[in-house]
Formats: structure tokens, sequence, C-alpha cells
């Protein structure tokens, strides 16, 4: 018999987990059975995914950063991973302009719901314009002074300080190309056989992927705001879904096509299961393990320009919700009467990509840097509880387009250096069956 895929084992898991939800919504008792007996299933699942993240990036980032021959192979790596994700966050802003322009949701809200929505989400608007402020009051420089941690072991102690594990283990793999082959073979031997063991973690973890999913989704649907808000926010929703749909199901497949000669069909069934796991988690750094193991495995990309390119997307590629950030924006402003010119749109384009480098790649933290970009505007930040209440799903189909970006750079950077399969081979599509 054959194995059923694993990406169609994780849909019918969260098709599962919201027909389960909606069923124990039935029931007065139903919520908090879900609540207490469902959820922790899915919470240990996140942190399962979230426990192997950081000693994933140091194996995987020390390995590939060390089998390269010279420092000037990292610069060229390093530069067009950069700037590629910075073209691709530019782009993903300007479709969200562009179609809230269009649309103007903002005409749908009535005064009532506006003002309804902003009294009971005003406590969680004033944590996060607070929390946006202590941001804000930073020097210039600070956020530099921030990636180069005093303490490793402190900074590896938590998964919202990447750039600092980043910067220590890419400063650390240099340090290996610099010393004697022979003093530096113990070393690359040791991080190579822990990273084999960590991606073997990995695939267990991924057995219990649909009973993950399962648990996260059935949660999700009980715990959804009311039915009147989701109407009220509609056209807003449904604004930044089809720009979200549009970069997922044909600008990166179609970029992909046209740079590495992959077909969208090779493409998408290869980063499947992280879409969707990103989808369920809501979590770049949660989905990171997964997403390296796909664009690796079955999208052809060797493991140096994975081990490289994918941790510092999911540190610092955000274009969902880059995307979002603008949508969002103009649409608060056009529910406070708020005329933005051409040149504020501007400032969001530039507010919103500098942004998503600072966004942390977890849950919900688009929000806070959205605070940050309406002031930049001039529109008032305690806008943003209109849009709490679809926050959840629409965050959770962005961080599955930032997953997807990551691997669309990883191709093109691999592409670019030689560093990956031909998609022409005619076992290719065997290529997937045994990881399946």
């Amino acid at each position: 018999m054959r194995k059923i895929a694993l990406h169609w084992q994780i849909i019918i898991g969260m098709v599962a987990g919201l027909l389960i939800g909606a069923l124990f919504l039935l029931f007065p008792w139903g919520k908090d059975f879900v609540v207490d007996w469902i959820k922790p299933f899915g919470t240990i699942f996140i942190n399962s995914l979230k426990l192997i993240a950081i000693p994933l990036i140091i194996a995987s980032l020390v390995k590939g950063v060390s089998d390269l021959n010279d420092i000037r192979q990292l610069s060229k790596m390093g530069s067009r991973t950069i700037g590629m994700y910075i073209v691709t966050t530019i782009i993903a802003i300007s479709l969200g302009l562009l179609l809230v322009n269009v649309v103007k949701p903002g005409r749908f809200i009535e005064e009532n719901t506006r003002l309804e929505m902003m009294e009971s989400f005003a406590g969680e608007a004033d944590s996060r314009i607070a929390s946006a402020n202590e941001t804000k009051e930073r020097g210039p420089l600070d956020a530099l002074v921030d990636i180069i941690p005093d303490n490793i072991v402190a900074a590896a102690s938590s998964n919202g300080n990447m750039l600092q594990i980043i910067f220590f283990v890419v400063f650390f793999g240099i340090g290996i190309i610099l010393i004697e082959p022979s003093k530096s073979k113990p070393v690359k031997d040791f991080f190579d056989g822990l990273n084999e063991v960590i991606l073997k973690m990995i695939d267990i973890i991924m057995l219990f992927a649909p009973f993950g999913v399962f648990a996260l989704l059935a949660t999700l649907m009980v715990e959804a705001p009311s039915s009147d808000v989701f109407i009220a926010l509609g056209a807003y929703a449904l604004t930044v879904v089809v720009g979200l749909a549009f970069l997922l199901f044909a600008f990166y497949p179609t970029v992909v096509k046209i740079f590495t000669g992959l077909s969208y069909k090779t493409f998408l069934d290869g980063i499947a299961p992280a879409q969707l796991l990103a989808f369920s988690t809501s979590s770049s750094a949660a989905t990171l393990p997964v997403t390296m193991e796909r664009v690796e495995e079955h999208l052809g990309v060797e493991k140096d320009v994975v081990a490289f390119v994918c941790p510092v997307g999911a540190t610092i590629n955000m274009d969902g919700t880059s995307l979002y950030q603008g949508i969002a924006a103009v649409f608060i402003a056009q529910v406070f009467g708020n005329d933005l010119t051409l040149s504020d749109q501007l400032v969001i384009v530039l507010t919103a990509t500098l942004a998503s480098i600072g966004t942390a790649a977890v849950p919900g933290a688009g929000i806070l840097m959205l605070v940050i970009v309406l002031e930049s505007v001039g529109v008032n930040p305690a806008g943003i509880a209109l849009i709490f209440a679809v926050d959840r799903p629409l965050d959770m189909i962005r961080t599955a387009v930032n997953v997807t970006s990551d691997a669309t750079v990883a191709l093109l950077v691999g592409k670019s250096l030689g560093k990956i399969k031909d998609p022409n081979v005619k076992n290719w599509d065997d290529h997937y069956k045994p990881q399946d």
C-alpha cells in the first residue's frame, strides 16, 4: 500500500481539526474541552520544532560556512541573499499597496462597528503601542549593537535572538576556514555528525505533524471571534488574502520557473509541507527545520546554500508580513478618513521594508511593527484594534508566504552559484518518494 505523502497527511489533519473544532462548538462545554485536552498537543508540537531550531541553525550553518573554500564565496552568497530578500520585500509591499488602493476596504467599515471594535481591543492595542514606543526610543545604531551578543550562551537560550546566533555561527565558521585543515577537521566532523542527528530528529517530529496541526486548527476554531466581526472585516481580509495568494501561487512559482527551470508542480509539491506547517504554527522559526529539509532534499539546493539562506530568511525576510503591513496601514487610514499621498505610501514601503528585517519570526510579531509603520505616516496606531479580530488567520497565511519566499530565494541563490541540481533529470520526481 502506497504511503500518503506528508503534505496530504497534514491537510487531512487540518481539515479534521476544523471539523472537530466546529463540532465541539455545538456543546456548551466544548470550548473548554478543546482548550484543556486538545490544545496542549498543538503546543507540544510547536515547542518540539522550536526546540531544535537553534541547534539546527548552529550545526547546519557552521557546516555550510566551513565548507566554503574562502571568504569571497561567503561574501558573494551573503550579498546575493540580502539583495534578493530586499527586492522580494519591496515587491510584496508594492503589491499590497496597489490592491488596497484599488479595493478601498476601509469604506466598508461602519462607524458603529469601528467604535465597538476599538473599545473591545483597546487594552491590547495600548500594550502593543507601548512596546512599539520602546522600540522607537532606541538609538539609530542599537539594532546593529544587538546583532553582536556579549554572551553567546545567553543568546542561544532564546529563539528571539536568531540574528545574534547567526552572527556568532558565521564568525565561528570563518574561523574554521582560516585555520589549517588538519586542525579544523575534528571540529567539522563534529558538526557534520550533529547536523545529521538534528535532521533525523526532524524526521521523527514530522511523523507527528498531522496530529499537531489537528490540535492547532481545532483550537483556532473554538477560539475564533464571532462571525459578525469577520463579515465587517471581510473586505480587508479578502484584500490581504488575494495579495498573499498571488505571491504564493503565481509570483514565487513563476520566478522559480523562469530562473531555475523547476516546474510549478515540482516547486509547490516540494515546499508544500513547510507551507502547511507554517500555516498551522504561524511561526517561521518553528517551521525553519522543515523548510531547510524540503529545500535541500526535495528542491535540490545544496546544503551550504540552504544552511545560510534559510536561517537568514527566517530572521529578516517577511514578504507576507510586509504585504499585510502595507494593506493594514492604508486600511486603517481609510477607516479614520486619512488621505495618504503618494509620498506617504512611499514612506510605508521604506518603513515596512526596514520593519520586516526587525520582525521576529514568531506568531503575531507583525502587529507590533505595524504600529511603527502607522506612526511613520501620521495615522493613529490605536487603529490596530480594528484588525485584531481577523489577524490570527491572516497571520497563518502570511507565515506560509514568508516560508515560500525563503525557499524561492534559496533556489535563486543556489542557481546563481551553480549549487542546485538539474531539474530536468528523468528521475527527479522519484527523488521525492522515499522522503514522503
